[in-house]
């Protein structure tokens, strides 16, 4: 019996310092959010909404095939960029590349001082033929109706340009003059990559030697019910994309008559290999930007959700398969696997000699194209299956223990001050990628309180947003540019 109370004594005094741990260190936990300074902003509202409703009437429209540009109505938008905006075409320099990429330059009075860059794009996607029907309000109309704006662009980033320049067009206004050098830069040709735009852009600006404190692009939004345990809406700001690659898989091999088929075919082979592929799935593993998210998050959590992820050294396990249970925070913490195109076969009786598989990946920063092929090979295990992985890596990780990412949340702590604002892992890309050559840091945030349902909106049918979404999307650049100057 002795021997019994001995054990009984030692697992309590055990359990004793374990939960004396790490509830201390869950109290430990220190909010990262800064205190908001309420932004004060006397805009011309009316005008600055009809300048928004204007702008989304130009189809800009960004297509696979540049052939197909409408270059004349890409003019147009630049030239109504110069009526509406008087003071900034005025007062600060600018620049075409490519003929439609834009570049302002508004300098600042202390020349030491690195330059900051905001950037966005003003090329949309196209209105996917046969839905036009489906739209409430014409996509081109820039109807402004019960307080919502309508129209492509108005997330996806027409907001983004007009935002910035009506900010600094008010500034200029008031007399505003930045410490800093702070660079406007405007793509033409984002939604397929950005290589005649950002690209170009960086090019040129890499030539004369600029290089950046940060640039902020678009990327994440403020979302309510996002992040578990944590009540209030949640922003979250980009510190790195997601690389996005392609892998092939290829059989070939006699054909022949679909009544004698082999065991195995070549479309069944291929099956098989992207069947391994999807049961075994990339490691998930709880590190960088998805890591750092949580620990931003964790002292905004109520009590029990804040007690997993502040002791996440013994949780790690159970956060992970918590995780992996959603696509979209699955996403945060492995390379993702997505078969999107499979191509074989041209009759019913004929047994294909070829068959193809297209998997689209999403990859992990540290990651590189070369493990990637490495572990599809292992997985699939077939000798007989060609595979070739094409595509980027992830890029850099932007700093979160920095000025930088401070003065971004700190500029929209002011305009939303409800707002939990955390880094986060992009999967989507951005003509940030791009400017990472050239900047110490590169930021993806768009200033707007969403919802869910309008995140599948950004591409689809009836986009718009609110008219308090763009105001506050305003203000929010007046901030990051006043807040830059402070450090």
């Amino acid at each position: 019996m002795g021997r019994w109370k001995m054990i009984l004594l030692i697992v309590g005094v055990f359990l004793l310092i374990f939960a004396i741990v790490t509830v201390t260190r869950t109290f430990m936990t220190e909010s990262r959010q800064p205190e908001p300074n309420k932004a004060e902003v006397a805009l011309d509202e009316d005008k600055a909404i009809r300048h928004f409703s204007e702008a989304l009437t130009f189809k800009t429209i960004s297509y696979q095939d540049r052939t197909a540009f409408d270059y004349p109505e890409f003019e147009r938008f630049i030239e109504f960029l110069e009526d509406t905006y008087p003071a900034v075409h005025q007062q600060l320099e600018v620049e075409k590349v490519n003929d439609y990429a834009l570049i302002y330059k508004w300098s600042g009075s202390e020349s030491g001082k690195k330059p900051i860059g905001l950037t966005s794009h003003y090329d949309v996607v196209p209105v996917l033929e046969g839905t036009e029907a489906n739209w409430e309000q014409d996509p081109f109309s820039g109807t402004v109706t019960d307080g919502e704006i309508w129209g492509r662009g108005t997330l996806d980033d027409k907001i983004g340009v007009i935002g910035i320049l009506e900010a600094a067009e008010h500034l200029l206004e008031e007399g505003y003059a930045p410490k800093r050098d702070v660079y406007f830069m405007f793509g033409f040709d984002e939604e397929i990559g950005g290589d005649e735009g950002a690209a170009a852009i960086v090019d040129l600006l890499e030539e004369r030697g600029v290089t950046f404190d940060f640039v902020l692009d678009e990327g994440g939004a403020i979302v309510e019910n996002m992040v578990p345990g944590v009540e209030q809406p949640v922003g979250v700001v980009g510190v790195s994309e997601k690389g996005s690659a392609t892998a092939e898989l290829t059989i070939s091999g006699s054909g022949g008559h679909s009544s004698q088929p082999k065991d195995h075919t070549n479309i069944g082979r291929v099956a098989s290999a992207i069947a391994k592929l999807e049961n075994t799935q990339f490691k998930a593993d709880l590190r960088g930007p998805g890591e750092t998210l949580f620990e931003f998050a964790a002292p905004e959590m109520s009590f029990g959700m804040r007690y997993v992820f502040a002791n996440k050294f013994i949780f790690e396990p159970i956060i992970e398969s918590i995780l992996l249970k959603q696509p979209a925070t699955a996403a945060l913490i492995r390379t993702t696997i997505a078969p999107t195109v499979f191509q074989a076969g041209e009759q019913y009786n004929a047994l294909p000699e070829q068959a193809t598989a297209i998997i689209n990946l999403r990859v992990m920063p540290g990651e590189s194209l070369e493990n990637v092929k490495k572990f599809i090979e292992e997985t699939i295990d077939d000798d007989e299956i060609s595979v070739s992985v094409t595509g980027s890596e992830a890029t850099s990780v932007s700093s979160t223990d920095s000025w930088q990412f401070q003065t971004i949340q700190q500029a929209a702590r002011n305009v939303y001050s409800d707002a939990v604002m955390v880094p986060y892992l992009m999967f989507a890309g951005s003509d940030a990628k791009h400017y990472d050559r050239i900047a110490d840091n590169t930021y993806r945030f768009l200033p707007v309180l969403i919802t869910s349902e309008d995140l599948t909106r950004m591409h689809g049918t009836n986009e718009h947003v609110s008219i308090d979404n763009y105001l506050n999307a305003i203000a929010f650049y007046m901030e990051v540019m006043k807040e830059s100057d402070r450090k």
